[in-house]
Formats: C-alpha cells, structure tokens, sequence
C-alpha cells in the first residue's frame, strides 16, 4: 500500500534541502575563490615579451589542480637598457595569498636591479639582501639569465632553484650544469656564480618551476628527463619556442602536477651569429 508522509516526512525533506543549499553555497564559495586565485596569480605576470628577428620568448602558466594554491611560481622577461634581455622564472615558498605577495616583491626587486646590477649574480645577491632586509618568513628559488641579442651569450645565476634544460639543433640535450647559490631571503651575504652559455641557430634553453616536473606519479628526476627528450626533439624539428613550451606544460598537467607550474622558453631561431 501506498505509504503516507508524515510530519517526520517533511521535517527530513527540510532539512535535506537546507544541506543540499549548503553544500550548493559551499561549492559555489570554493570556486569563486579558485577562480580569484587563478586571476590574483596571472594578473601579476607579465602581459609583453621581448622579441628580436633572432631570438623568441615563450611562456607557459598553469595553476595548481587541487584548492586554493596561489602564489608560489612566476616567469618574467624583459629588455634591459643596454639592450639585452632579462629572463627570471622562481618559486616563492608557500602557496597563500602571503605567497602571492611576495612573489610580487621578488619579481619587482628583480626587475628594478636588473638595471644597474654588473651581472646575474650580482643581481640575486641584491635582491637576496633586499629581501632579507623586509624580514618576512618566505624565501623564493630562482634563476636570472641575461642574454645578449647580438652574440647570443647567456649569463646565468641559480639560487637554489632546479636546473635549466637546454638543446642544441642536432638533437643533443640536457640539464644546465652550473654551481647556483641557496635560495633568496634566507641569509645576507651570500654570493651567486655566474655561468656563461652561447645559444646558437635552432639552440633552446627551458626554465621551469618543479611543478612542472613533479608530481604523484614522476619524481623530479624522471620529469627532468622528460622535458630533456621534449627540447631534443623540438630542437631537432625546429619548433618553435611557443610550441616547446606548450609541449613542456602539457606534460605537467598529463602528471596531475598538484603545484602551480611555470615555463619560460628562449629560442634561437634567426641566422647564426657571428663569433
């Protein structure tokens, strides 16, 4: 027989529809703050590149999978005075608002002494003092690259951020190999070595945050290796800096990487240059 509600009936339905309201709100709440995040994040990134008849910057931003990661990973390029070309990319510890901040802080410090620094390292060991100087709790990884559009010799400096992977046109890649320093705003004083590299015709070199080689199921290591074959490859076929780039990110997110992820891409692609 057909059963009748009752009033303990209607009480359940009331109370099911002020949870189902609830977790509508709730879900809702989540993805506007998601999206805040996301827009917080790319908002402080930089909308122009530098772009010669020879060289070509492409980059790459992907936010985190999961919650309200924010803050940690940025990219920058930029024409200096005399002509050459800055190019940072770094992660700033920490995944908040507080983060997000920061980063802002290391990225603009970059920018404002990359003018009058003498080199890369003089340049992380003036923004490591700055940075120590605000005495926030955050310390940031990075690397600072300064190359010239008319030799294509890049000078690079590393605080305590994962290597650069480079490729040359006949299809040989690797892992930069150069000493770095630890990373910004932990201790005054420190000094950064610089390593000097030539990019030749068809050459690339990829900068990248280690949320783009690590995730649940690839360890640094094996995501390194990964983006080391991708810039053979694209080296080999002469791709494009942009298509590299979408490529490296791409595989980030094939990984579920659960950090934001950043790549910056600087390729050769004119006529040889003269010694």
């Amino acid at each position: 027989m057909p059963r009748k509600h009752s009033m303990d009936d209607d009480e359940l339905l009331v109370r099911l529809r002020s949870l189902t309201a609830q977790a509508r709100e709730r879900a809702e709440y989540q993805r506007s703050q998601v999206e805040l995040a996301v827009a917080l994040q790319r908002g402080m990134l930089p909308r122009d590149l530098p772009d010669t008849s020879r060289f070509h910057v492409a980059v790459r931003y992907a936010p985190a999978c999961y919650g309200l990661n924010v803050g940690g990973d940025w990219y920058d390029a930029f024409t200096l005075p005399d002509g050459r070309i800055g190019l940072s990319i770094g992660d700033v510890q920490g995944h908040n608002i507080e983060a997000a901040a920061f980063m802002g802080q290391v990225r603009a410090g970059l920018r404002a002494l990359a003018s009058v620094a003498g080199e890369p390292g003089e340049l992380l060991a003036r923004t490591n003092d700055l940075l120590v100087s605000l005495g926030s709790d955050l310390f940031a990884t990075c690397i600072f690259m300064r190359l010239d559009p008319r030799t294509g010799i890049l000078e690079s400096a590393r605080a305590g951020h994962i290597p650069f992977v480079w490729a040359t046109a006949d299809g040989k890649s690797g892992i930069g190999e150069d000493e770095g320093g630890p990373p910004l705003g932990i201790d005054p004083g420190i000094e950064f070595p610089v390593t000097r590299f030539r990019l030749t015709t068809g050459g690339m070199f990829v900068l990248l945050t280690d949320g783009v080689v690590e995730g649940p199921s690839m360890s640094i290591e094996e995501g390194l290796d990964q983006v080391v074959r991708l810039a053979g490859v694209a080296a080999v076929a002469r791709l494009e800096a942009h298509a590299l780039a979408g490529a490296v990110i791409k595989g980030a997110e094939q990984v579920g990487h659960e950090d934001d992820a950043a790549v910056l891409v600087v390729g050769h692609d004119g006529l040889d240059l003269t010694p």
